[in-house]
């Protein structure tokens, strides 16, 4: 078997998540490849888990789409069982033991959990082995996220509306996207995390 043929699909990826008043913004870009190949332009990296929470996937494409579909059944039995829907913080920890079980032979990602709950919006930062930490204002993921990351810190302010935490997010993501070869498309993924659910729109750069 040839090496080119044992190649895995990655997304190598920029995702940001953002904090503001009573919401959580998540963008990423949406280019995926297959070695030295783009396999294509227009993966989603942001997957809505549940109506108040999302995750976005950075990594091995397919570790991230199984974790969603684990993650997706586990919220239902827990509010089949327990009457209510998970936190955002219950479903972080969730994905954290789940990651850390494997941690031998793990699954190739770097996630993002968000969402907005009783607490309010929240942001959870996770390692391929279960590491988790929650981020108080953003947090970026993927091969282009040490650019992204230096333009949220300069620009990042606590007071942000919504609308400005999502052109912040866009400046983040096409900075990284300029810069970082593993990163690409011609438009970006935004979502909006509210009490009233989650809002998807697909911008162009």
């Amino acid at each position: 078997m040839s090496e080119k043929s044992l190649e895995i699909k990655k997304t190598g990826t920029t995702t940001v998540g953002i904090l503001c008043k009573n919401a959580v913004i998540l963008a990423a870009e949406k280019k995926s490849t297959l070695g030295y190949l783009v396999a294509s332009k227009e993966t989603d990296k942001i997957i809505p888990l549940d109506d108040h929470i999302a995750m976005t996937t950075a990594g091995a494409s397919g570790d991230a789409q199984i974790l969603a579909r684990y993650l997706k059944a586990e919220f239902k039995l827990y509010e089949t069982m327990h009457k209510k829907k998970i936190s955002v913080k219950g479903a972080a920890t969730l994905l954290s033991n789940i990651l850390q079980s494997s941690k031998y032979f793990p699954y190739y990602v770097q996630l993002i959990i968000a969402g907005v709950d009783d607490k309010g919006p929240s942001i959870y930062s996770l390692d391929l082995i279960g590491g988790m930490e929650e981020e108080k204002k953003f947090t970026s993921t993927g091969s282009g996220s040490p650019i992204a990351l230096g333009v949220l810190e300069d620009q990042y302010r606590e007071d942000m509306t919504i609308e400005e935490a999502k052109e912040l997010a866009k400046r983040a993501i096409k900075a990284a996207v300029e810069r970082d070869i593993g990163s690409g498309g011609k438009s970006i993924d935004i979502v909006v995390i509210t009490k009233n659910g989650i809002e998807k729109s697909v911008e162009k750069f």
